[in-house]
């Protein structure tokens, strides 16, 4: 059977029917070629059975081209687990190009493979189910990079570094009970994994296990990153080991959130965009050199229609064929509003949960207009949602830098940290699942290091305070929470500011500070729990925000909040919030003379009661939050 189900039904005018399918669609009998290259004078297919020699073409075959600039061929046989190029004559150059919508690739994405997807599919595919999410709101992201999650001596995984360590269970700490990997992840209570980059990207040799980088160089899109896998040269391994990892992190309750890095590519003129239509796919200057809004040496031409076609296919593949529950797109800001539109109808006639959400900025200028750059603010009403470095810096100060924030001696930042905690509704959102509320992530220095920069002096015990509270701070806003993997249990990078390419020792999650800082642990757990068995911290339109949530006038920087009226349909009456982001207790004048039940004080977290105050004001621990409700 032809494998056209997940290709996209996204229509481009002047395509008609399959043609607006491309890639190679394999079946036992034939095997469809589509390839868009609009300014060759001559395309052809060629055919390999072995991976790795450029030269010894088994089969070459002439394509044909319409008037679209698609070229096509239709191969009959059984080609299954072959390797293919497009030889691409343009003017007087020839060119090697891997298919952009290759499935599967070779060892270092070389070649494309023509693969069965049905082989790729583990036992209980076909029957895996999504986690159950209400609403964007009810989720707590948790952002992690394949390799650091499980590279530790110390992990007590077997597959270290790869996909399959996220389906290993009852893994603990080496000599301890201490639990590591999808047990962690489980008993810290989050309910999205987000993943930096697992497509295929150039920055590492995948024939070298030791080789260390974050990913956001994309080669072949849709394609899984073979460095992860048990086999890079094995197309199959990848697809099904990515397939297992999902299927492992869904039946423990957790979707699965792709870092995707659409706005460039690892090489320009060498890219598969670069050798079938350079300057189609990518923007150009006046003078007709290419941009480079993204500060590495390209920038996608998102709002040319072939182009924009190519993402949206592309993240409707990741979500129909590997069941992908989120999509967090890099530098966002350099995307076109209209392709980010289409995106987002695309996902959510798949699943209306899926996230969607991205950076809303660039990193240097770009010629797309600037009323059609996908900025912070732009996102409204759209079900986009952007993340929240307003908050972020308020909070810490900035994400490299000496300075302070509220929660580590600024308490001028007040202001700031109250528009967050509102899910910026007065300012660049018009609903919370608009706002990605964070702290830390792997940009910059982990938020631990930051602490340490900002703060010197301050005692061990206070800079874990710092930690505990910024986040706790996070995790009591409205709005979605974003959590850098490991800050719960005081990850370090030991002051590295970008360690994108920096080796194990410094990106590896190092397990054994889990037993050191088992209290920091348990107190984002509690928090966790606290967030996900009361709606009232979830809620999911500005109208509630406004009509259930009011600040209380205080003193000395307090900030004092309280959730009324059963919020969100919540079980508690009221919730009482107090941040003080002070170093000495402050006594704070409660808002009623009534019995309130304290369920956060002092780093410690969760739904039971710690104490009941019968008074009409209360003493708050110094840099930390307490919650009470009644």
């Amino acid at each position: 059977m032809a494998q056209f189900k997940y290709l996209s039904d996204i229509k481009v005018k002047g395509l008609q029917g399959t043609q607006n399918r491309l890639g190679a669609c394999y079946s036992p009998k034939e095997t469809k070629f589509s390839v868009w290259s609009p300014n060759s004078k001559r395309v052809d297919l060629v055919l390999y059975k072995e991976a790795f020699d450029l030269q010894e073409a088994d089969n070459i075959y002439e394509m044909n081209k319409g008037d679209n600039g698609i070229w096509t061929l239709v191969l009959s046989g059984d080609h299954k687990n072959k390797f293919y190029h497009y030889r691409v004559e343009r003017g007087e150059e020839v060119y090697y190009a891997v298919d952009p919508y290759a499935r599967s690739v070779s060892q270092n994405g070389l070649k494309g493979a023509i693969i069965d997807l049905e082989e790729t599919n583990p036992k209980g595919w076909k029957s895996d189910k999504r986690p159950s999410l209400k609403t964007p709101e009810n989720s707590i992201i948790y952002e992690m990079h394949v390799r650091d999650f499980s590279i530790s001596p110390n992990s007590g995984m077997k597959y270290k570094g790869k996909y399959l360590a996220f389906t290993e269970e009852g893994t603990t700490l080496a000599g301890s009970k201490i639990r590591t990997g999808i047990d962690h992840l489980k008993e810290l209570g989050i309910t999205h994994l987000h993943l930096l980059p697992v497509f295929d990207y150039g920055s590492v040799d995948e024939s070298k296990d030791e080789e260390y980088n974050w990913g956001y160089d994309p080669m072949n899109y849709n394609a899984p990153e073979g460095s992860y896998s048990t086999d890079s040269t094995d197309p199959l391994s990848r697809v099904r080991e990515f397939k297992e990892m999902v299927l492992a992190l869904h039946r423990n309750g957790i979707r699965v959130v792709m870092d995707v890095v659409y706005n460039h590519t690892y090489r320009t003129l060498a890219s598969s965009f670069g050798k079938l239509a350079p300057k189609s796919y990518y923007r150009l200057k006046e003078g007709g050199e290419f941009s480079n809004g993204s500060g590495c040496g390209n920038e996608v031409a998102s709002e040319n229609p072939m182009v924009r076609k190519f993402i949206v296919d592309s993240v409707k593949y990741w979500a129909e064929e590997y069941h992908i529950d989120g999509f967090r797109f890099d530098l966002m800001a350099l995307h076109d509003k209209d392709t980010m539109k289409l995106i987002e109808q695309t996902l959510h006639k798949i699943d209306p949960n899926i996230l969607i959400y991205g950076e809303p900025w660039m990193a240097d200028y770009s010629p797309l207009a600037e009323e059609e750059q996908m900025r912070k603010g732009e996102q409204k009403n759209l079900r986009i949602g952007v993340f929240n470095d307003n908050l972020r810096d308020a909070i810490k100060g900035s994400t490299r830098g000496e300075d302070r924030g509220y929660a580590t001696g600024k308490i001028s930042n007040i202001n700031y940290v109250k528009e967050g905690i509102v899910a910026a509704i007065n300012s660049f959102a018009a609903n919370p699942e608009e706002v990605i509320n964070y702290v830390s992530a792997h940009d910059d220095l982990a938020l631990w290091d930051k602490i340490e920069k900002s703060n010197p002096v301050d005692s061990n015990e206070s800079k874990i305070k710092m930690n505990n509270f910024c986040n706790a701070i996070v995790l009591t806003s409205q709005g979605i929470p974003f959590l850098h993997g490991g800050v719960e249990i005081l990850r370090t990078k030991y002051g590295v500011e970008n360690s994108y390419n920096a080796p194990d020792r410094i990106n590896q999650i190092e397990w054994e500070k889990k037993a050191e800082n088992l209290d920091s642990f348990l107190y984002y757990k509690g928090l966790i729990k606290l967030r996900k068995e009361h709606p009232a911290f979830r809620m999911n339109n500005s109208k509630d925000i406004k009509e259930h949530l009011e600040f209380i006038d205080t003193r000395d920087g307090i900030i004092m909040y309280r959730l009324i009226d059963h919020a969100n349909g919540d079980d508690w009456e009221e919730i009482l919030v107090i941040l003080n982001p002070n170093h000495e207790f402050k006594t704070v004048d409660l808002p009623d003379k009534e019995e309130w039940k304290v369920v956060v004080k002092d780093q410690k977290a969760g739904v039971e009661v710690l104490e009941t105050i019968n008074s009409s004001e209360v003493l708050v621990p110094g840099i930390s939050a307490m919650v009470l409700y009644k």
